[in-house]
């Protein structure tokens, strides 16, 4: 009636694998309420099912009489949805240098605003080459303009952090701003995964 894989994690007791002396029978199709393992295995049987133990640390366990196949298949075909509705996270990176000039810094935050409207998260960096470390506070201050020039499309979610010759700031759509285009593109997206694309100086 039924092929359990004791290695899968979905792994229920069924038929003879319980080992309850009695149990609670739930559901639609069979009387319910306490019963002998031996005759709710009875009923299992007289209805060409099997009797699962749904509930196993409850006392006594729940067991419902069911086709254990299906039910499996069911559990699998709703986890299969669940994964397909999740929100894919798309992060696009903008790249500065310490000391952007203001056309190229127009030029990415042009950009920055058309990524937050399409839902994308923006991961802005300033890269400090060999000396240019020196300027790691002009760097600051120039993501902290970038973060203000967006702040009515866009919220920080990390502030500036030095991490190597990088100091990086994350950006997020503010929830007023995600359109309907883009929430019906995240509702049909793969489950939750990171993709990047690079804007750089």
């Amino acid at each position: 009636m039924y092929n359990n894989d004791r290695n899968n994690k979905d792994h229920h007791r069924v038929n003879e694998e319980i080992t309850a002396r009695e149990v609670r029978i739930v559901g639609d199709d069979v009387p319910q309420g306490i019963y002998s393992i031996q005759e709710a295995l009875r009923m299992a049987e007289r209805a060409g099912l099997d009797l699962v133990e749904i509930v196993s640390d409850a006392k006594p366990p729940v067991c419902k009489v069911i086709d254990y196949q299906k039910f499996i298949y069911q559990k699998k075909k709703k986890l299969k949805e669940q994964k397909s509705n999740a929100v894919k996270v798309v992060i696009k990176e903008i790249r500065f240098g310490p000391q952007t000039d203001d056309h190229d810094y127009n030029f990415k935050l042009k950009h920055a605003r058309s990524f937050i409207a399409d839902g994308a998260k923006v991961k802005a960096y300033v890269f400090f080459k060999g000396r240019s470390i020196v300027f790691k506070e002009q760097g600051e201050v120039l993501l902290l303009r970038f973060a203000t020039d967006l702040e009515d499309v866009a919220t920080v979610e990390n502030m500036p952090s030095l991490e190597g010759k990088r100091m990086f700031m994350m950006l997020a759509p503010k929830k007023s701003t995600s359109n309907a285009k883009s929430s019906e593109k995240k509702s049909k997206s793969a489950p939750t995964k990171e993709e990047s694309e690079t804007i750089e100086e």
